[in-house]
């Protein structure tokens, strides 16, 4: 049997990242088999929460990451309509409604929200957990079509077995039975004609031949009332992937609504949807072996259903910004300097070459927003407080510090201009300490700050002195040998 997913979401707004995580999941999964089909469907049934140009977001994240489906509402296939709203005005779930009344599966009610609420507000004072008890389904098919021909409202709930229990298998929680006394009769048809999503995906998942239903765990409590659905018709049931929620912390689930991160919001942080794709594969799913770096078609080779956690996985900034770092260090350099280009130009104005200063930010930068902060220096030469010569680790203090800054300085005047290449002043600068007596770092640390006028920077003092060139490396060296001197001076 060839393997068909789904990815359906509904177009409620940004595209979260544990939806972003269901629908890799099910590409995966679809993508295991040489034949399988990824299909995407739009549920837009809740009217209510639509939010308009969603649609297009859901489109539009798929393609930044190459999450190409085979059949959905903008490539078409042969089981469309792709869009639920679509799918209603051909009168589709009523009509599967009604044959499942007439097969015991579900029935008409006329119970308005007073009834319902009567009956909470008892339950709930005896300390009980609400379960509607519908007066409704012990009417007649013909008792309840006299009173829709009468003009009554109505919905159709779903009728379930008082005794027994329905068990169903997942591949990530096992085996799992419920006693049919505790699930509740949910509405499958609403008062307004549309399907309600719990009716709704079964219908369509078996119209579309789905054959693995990857979601979130927060459906395995309805999953038993799925396939009592499945099972009055006679359908095949699916193969169910419930997997555990992605997590802000131990004990809140990660949540557009509570302002944390989505893929647009992380992609306008400068992460990179290939990254972000690789990061999300690892929250819940793990590898047979400790690598962590991934192409999508390296995922879809080894990920395995059966490496699904139980336990929700905590969402890690720092994790994500270190493979996203790694994503962008394994570019070539031409690549990367096309991708950076428009951050590195946001930072510098000058006339520096913007490719020397992308070889350099490469191995430091792991975002794209970082760079116009990291590569500014270039530009405008900030000022800073000479107490950041004093470096424990690199043995430098200002008497030191500006030893080592005359000494570079009357080094690097007598290189002539067509020599000044990274490695000539390499070959220069690493000259001075052997000839002062002093390690690499008490030359080149308080250089680097010189010349840069920062504690952190891309790239050392010589790549650095390289890009800025002869007449602004020494112009800057000036400066800073005059401030700490004045210092020096006035501490002594």
């Amino acid at each position: 049997m060839t393997v068909r997913t789904r990815f359906a979401p509904s177009p409620t707004g940004y595209m979260h990242i544990g939806n972003l995580r269901t629908a890799l999941y099910a590409y995966l999964v679809a993508r295991k088999d040489p034949n399988g089909v990824f299909i995407l469907r739009i549920e837009d049934t809740d009217q209510g929460r639509l939010v308009e140009g969603a649609t297009d977001i859901i489109y539009e994240t798929l393609k930044q990451c190459h999450l190409d489906h085979d059949e959905g509402p903008d490539v078409g296939g042969p089981v469309g309509p792709y869009v639920q709203s679509e799918r209603v005005k051909s009168g589709l779930y009523m009509k599967y409604a009604k044959e499942l009344i007439r097969l015991g599966g579900a029935h008409y009610c006329f119970c308005d929200e007073d009834m319902i609420n009567a009956q909470r507000e008892l339950q709930e004072a005896r300390g009980e957990s609400f379960k509607y008890d519908d007066p409704c389904k012990k009417l007649t098919i013909e008792e309840a079509e006299k009173r829709i021909a009468a003009g009554e409202p109505f919905t159709i709930r779903q009728t379930i077995p008082e005794t027994g229990t329905t068990s169903f298998d997942d591949e990530v929680f096992g085996r799992i039975t419920v006693d049919n006394e505790t699930l509740d009769e949910q509405i499958l048809i609403k008062s307004d004609g549309f399907p309600t999503y719990n009716f709704a995906n079964v219908v369509d998942d078996h119209l579309m031949g789905i054959t693995d239903v990857v979601r979130g765990m927060e459906y395995l409590s309805s999953t038993p009332k799925y396939n009592l659905i499945y099972n009055a018709f006679g359908w095949d049931i699916p193969r169910y992937i419930h997997c555990p929620p992605v997590m802000k912390d131990e004990h809140h689930k990660l949540s557009k609504r509570n302002g944390d991160a989505s893929f647009q919001d992380l992609v306008a942080k400068g992460y990179l949807p290939e990254a972000i794709l690789n990061y999300i594969a690892l929250l819940g799913w793990s590898p047979e072996d400790d690598r962590e770096i991934f192409t999508l078609d390296e995922l879809a080779k080894a990920f395995n259903v059966k490496r699904i956690g139980k336990v929700g996985a905590i969402f890690d900034p720092e994790k994500l910004k270190w493979i996203n770092g790694m994503w962008l260090r394994n570019m070539d350099l031409d690549s990367y300097y096309k991708l950076v280009k428009p951050y590195i130009e946001q930072g510098v104005k000058g006339n520096f070459d913007g490719k020397k200063i992308a070889a350099i930010l490469q191995q430091r930068a792991n975002t794209l927003t970082e760079i116009p902060e990291m590569v500014d220096f270039f530009d405008v030469f900030p000022s800073f407080s000479t107490d950041l010569y004093v470096n424990k680790k690199m043995k430098t203090t200002l008497p030191v510090s500006l030893t080592s800054l005359k000494a570079a300085k009357e080094a690097l005047e007598k290189i002539d201009e067509k020599d000044w290449t990274q490695d000539h002043l390499h070959e220069v600068l690493l000259a001075l300490p052997k000839q002062m007596g002093l390690k690499n770092g008490q030359v080149l640390f308080p250089l680097r700050l010189a010349i840069s006028g920062k504690q952190f920077t891309p790239g050392g003092a010589i790549e650095i002195a390289e890009i800025l060139g002869k007449k602004e490396t020494l112009r800057r060296l000036d400066l800073s040998i005059a401030q700490l001197e004045k210092e020096t001076a006035e501490q002594a």
